[in-house]
């Protein structure tokens, strides 16, 4: 049975989850801590409740998503997972984080990529991956359907979807992919979004104006 911790981080609000089970097995998933309180917080949750972290997982790689994320690699020292199409917005971290006034590091960590249709195993749980692009090229969607459970970055949210006004942002390819992969499927589905509460597939279907 898979438990998630939400962190909220950074000045977008951001939400860093931490995914684990019974087996105190985990995944941190989009960290955008980016000041000694959040990142304390987010390490002290996992060494606390005694998580090792497998996975380091990104839905995208806007800066708000990936604040930690060197933080993150040099001290799980395990790979990051993410979409090969996201790997340009990666390399402009240091770019993006100059538009806020960030003076950034560059991110040196080691990548491992997955496509649409592929499955990543946890503990023998099966995550389906959906790249759904519009938001970024490389937006991906980790869905477990056992638990009925996504993690949706910033594809969907609780009544909108995704900002399609960013570099490679298409609003068209965002509203078809959420269409077709997305509202398809159990409307019980939790969705964890990057920002925001959690909201489910039926109510998206049903309230969010977008997806009319």
């Amino acid at each position: 049975m898979f438990q998630i911790q939400a962190f909220v981080c950074n000045f977008a609000s951001e939400n860093t989850y931490v995914l684990y089970n019974e087996n105190k097995n985990a995944w941190l998933i989009d960290p955008g801590n980016m000041n000694e309180q959040e990142t304390k917080a987010i390490k002290g949750f996992i060494t606390e409740n005694e998580l090792k972290v497998e996975k380091i997982i990104l839905t995208h790689a806007h800066i708000d998503h990936i604040l930690g994320l060197q933080w993150a690699f040099d001290t799980y020292k395990v790979p990051v997972t993410m979409h090969q199409d996201d790997k340009e917005v990666l390399d402009m971290f240091q770019i993006s984080g100059m538009r806020f006034g960030f003076e950034l590091d560059h991110i040196n960590v080691d990548l491992e990529y997955i496509s649409e249709g592929d499955e990543l195993d946890f503990d023998g749980k099966k995550f389906k991956i959906y790249h759904v692009p519009g938001h970024s090229p490389g937006s991906v969607v980790y869905h477990n359907e056992t638990q009925k459970f996504m993690i949706s970055g910033d594809v969907l949210f609780e009544g909108s979807i995704g900002r399609t006004d960013l570099y490679k942002g298409n609003y068209e390819q965002l509203i078809k992919g959420i269409i077709t992969k997305l509202l398809i499927l159990d409307e019980e589905t939790q969705v964890f979004s990057g920002h925001g509460n959690p909201t489910k597939i039926g109510f998206e279907k049903q309230y969010n104006p977008f997806l009319k």
